[in-house]
């Protein structure tokens, strides 16, 4: 709260409620609320998606069906209608020709009063045709011949919610307009000079009344600055907080290197190139007086727990703690079996925290965790609570990073002094998306796959070949294969027309009896882990499931994988999805079914995942498609979403911003004895980065 009060008063009109505004009132404010929200500043970024051009002026007998006319007409005559579910019918002409006005229940007074008989007025909105009159219904502009220049020639068409229409929100937004502060220049003027950038404020009215189509062009003057705007208070903020992160004093965990010797000794497999490099930077890393911040993304199955491990371990050496914390149950479970295995002969103390622990067990791991008898704990969110204290913790590894928030992350490394990070993501995040979201954070990336890992073929059927499908699992499951079923939902809707878990593993139970098991999100976690050690176990065969097993479910011999209205899922999620087959000596088949009709992009995505098994490549093609949010999980993360620059199409826009961000702090331009320090403050709280303001120095 204390960060808003400081807030320039130069932004206050910005950022009060759009009620403040004239003619705005209770209810509007809730339109306005869910369709961009209840500041004036929302309505700003709420750009608009096209126009209405009303240049074409034609006669009546040039009017075209379809298109939007202004015309110049005569009221000839009005046909009132008795029954009200009857139009109310205007003839109007010219000297060549005749078009109908039509209006459904509108009062008779306001057409009289608007409409003369014998008078001349400008109608503008959409030619119709009807049978072989021309009509327009309800017209956008009805006006006197001298209020002509009261009709705007260009329009902006704004995406809309129920409860308002254009010609509401577009005097509301143009109100709002009207209240845009004379703000102080805190860009570059070379910047904006060579790029024929216009000022902030222009800027935002040229955004809200466009002269063409090419206005509202994401590559347009308005929009790129508006964008670098955002893109350089985002980076400004991220510079500012990893400067403040620098200062703190890391703690040198050099470690004996034994317990490392002797995991190697017992590998039964070889480390990859990009594991040993990874391994190296982390170790150098967690060896120096700087805390660690390092985030390692690797594609699915290239062995980032492994490389986590080697971490944990070093933290171990030193006589210190280290935690791994996972989303899900299922997954924190097989990250502490997985570990377990691996180090059943390094005689060290493990621990697994959960949200359904056992009372009596768990405090009796809380108890060993305080003293310091736990060396390595793995848990789900349980690992924030106030009651888990840490002994000495000095490594926190976070897998699956963008599913927990912000606050969050920041919880459990505060249970140790300064510990170092290592987040992990199977998601590959394109570079522009690291800068948007990371700034500059150190990565280490594995793009290589185990020796062990095996091919996988990608097939796309349609849905109407179900027979053939169910006919090839039949082969499959006799040859002791195990198949994955995926379904969007668990439940059938009636809104969609998807495939419901729950109805398909009762068809495919019809079908191969005993061999079917369920998974979904809303069972009971022993009912999760008995349907996947059931198949594990290969007392079942066939697992259908929504996409809970899209993270971290590890079952090597599952080879085929049917994934449902495949064309309703993100690149990334149908990668992560096909990522649970070919982790064991035999190669994987993943058959996409689509239905009918199939959009170009979800075409494209399909399309993709036959080509390529890369998980990186498949991330940028994924931002180009989808976006940033779909990437990243943004809504879920914490983490700032962008309401104006776009990270496929600005991606040049975030290196400068990066390069400029680093320039300024390091010069410390965000002094506020200086102009653009102060200007460079106030796009700060105007793109509500004002938590990052606290880290700067008073002078």
């Amino acid at each position: 709260m204390r960060d808003r009060n400081m807030r320039p008063n130069s932004l206050n009109t910005l950022f009060a409620s759009t009620e403040s505004l004239t003619g705005v009132g209770p209810r509007t404010v809730r339109v306005l609320k869910n369709l961009a929200g209840d500041r004036i500043i929302d309505l700003l970024w709420h750009f608009p998606t096209g126009i209405i051009d009303r240049r074409n002026c034609p006669k009546i007998s040039q009017a075209e069906p379809g298109t939007i006319a202004t015309i110049k007409v005569t009221v000839e005559k009005h046909y009132k209608s008795v029954n009200q579910r009857q139009p109310y019918r205007v003839l109007c002409s010219d000297n060549t020709g005749e078009i109908f006005i039509i209006f459904f229940r509108s009062r008779g007074k306001w057409i009289e009063q608007n409409l003369p008989q014998g008078q001349e007025v400008i109608i503008s909105g959409k030619v119709e045709s009807y049978g072989k009159s021309l009509q327009m219904i309800h017209p956008d502009h009805i006006v006197q011949i001298q209020e002509m220049g009261n009709i705007a020639i260009i329009e902006a068409t704004y995406p809309l919610r129920a409860g308002i229409t254009q010609k509401t929100l577009r005097k509301i937004i143009g109100k709002a307009l009207i209240s845009i502060p004379d703000l102080k220049e805190w860009q570059d003027i070379t910047l904006l000079k060579n790029n024929e950038w216009p000022s902030w404020s222009e800027a935002i009215k040229r955004m809200h009344h466009p002269k063409d189509n090419k206005d509202l062009e994401a590559t347009s003057p308005s929009w790129m600055r508006l964008a670098y705007d955002e893109l350089l208070a985002n980076q400004l903020a991220i510079s500012l907080v990893r400067s403040d992160t620098s200062k703190d004093p890391g703690r040198s965990l050099v470690g004996t290197g034994h317990l490392k010797y002797e995991l190697l000794k017992n590998l039964e497999f070889t480390l990859t190139k990009d594991q040993k490099g990874a391994i190296q930077e982390i170790e150098y890393d967690m060896e120096s007086e700087k805390r660690m911040i390092r985030l390692l993304q690797g594609d699915v199955g290239s062995g980032k727990t492994i490389v986590a491990l080697f971490a944990i371990l070093k933290a171990i050496e030193s006589g210190k703690q280290a935690a791994l914390m996972a989303p899900t149950e299922i997954l924190a479970r097989q990250h502490f079996n997985n570990i377990e295995s691996l180090t059943s002969l390094l005689q060290i103390k493990g621990g697994l925290i959960t949200g359904r622990d056992n009372l009596k067990l768990r405090k009796e791991s809380l108890l060993k965790l305080a003293n310091g008898e736990i060396q390595f704990i793995v848990g789900t969110h349980a690992l924030f609570q106030k009651d888990v204290l840490f002994h000495d913790l000095a490594l926190v590894v976070i897998d699956e990073q963008h599913r927990f928030g912000v606050h969050q992350r920041l919880s459990l490394s505060n249970k140790g002094f300064m510990p170092d990070i290592m987040v992990m993501t199977a998601t590959p995040i394109p570079r522009t998306l690291l800068l948007t979201n990371y700034g500059d954070m150190d990565v280490s990336k594995l793009r290589e796959k185990p020796g062990n890992r095996k091919s996988i073929e990608t097939r796309t059927i349609s849905a109407e070949r179900m027979e053939e499908v169910i006919s090839a699992i039949r082969r499959a499951t006799k040859n002791g294969a195990k198949v994955y079923w995926v379904c969007p939902l668990i439940e059938e809707s009636l809104e969609f027309n998807l495939a419901a878990a729950e109805k398909r593993y009762e068809e495919l139970k019809n079908i191969f009896g005993e061999l079917v098991g369920l998974i979904h999100g809303k069972m009971k976690t022993s009912e999760k882990d008995f349907a996947i050690e059931s198949f594990r176990s290969g007392k079942i065969q066939i697992l259908v499931s929504t996409t809970v097993i899209e993270v971290g479910i590890h079952i090597p011999d599952a080879t085929v994988m049917v994934i449902e209205h495949a064309n309703r899922f993100g690149l990334s999620q149908l990668h992560q999805l096909r990522g649970r087959i070919g982790r064991g000596v035999a190669d994987g088949t993943c058959l996409l079914l689509y239905s009918s009709p199939i959009s170009s992009n979800a075409r494209k995505r399909l399309q993709i995942m036959r080509e390529t098994n890369d998980g990186f490549l498949i991330a940028e093609e994924d931002l180009k498609l989808r976006g940033s949010g779909e990437i990243l999980g943004t809504r879920q993360s914490g983490l700032p979403t962008l309401k104006i620059a776009d990270p496929y199409l600005h991606s040049d826009l975030i290196e400068t911003a990066f390069k400029e961000a680093r320039i300024i702090i390091e010069q410390k331009g965000l002094s506020a004895k200086t102009q653009r320090g102060k200007a460079l403050r106030t796009l700060l709280y105007l793109f509500e980065r004002e938590a990052a303001v606290r880290y700067l120095s008073s002078g």
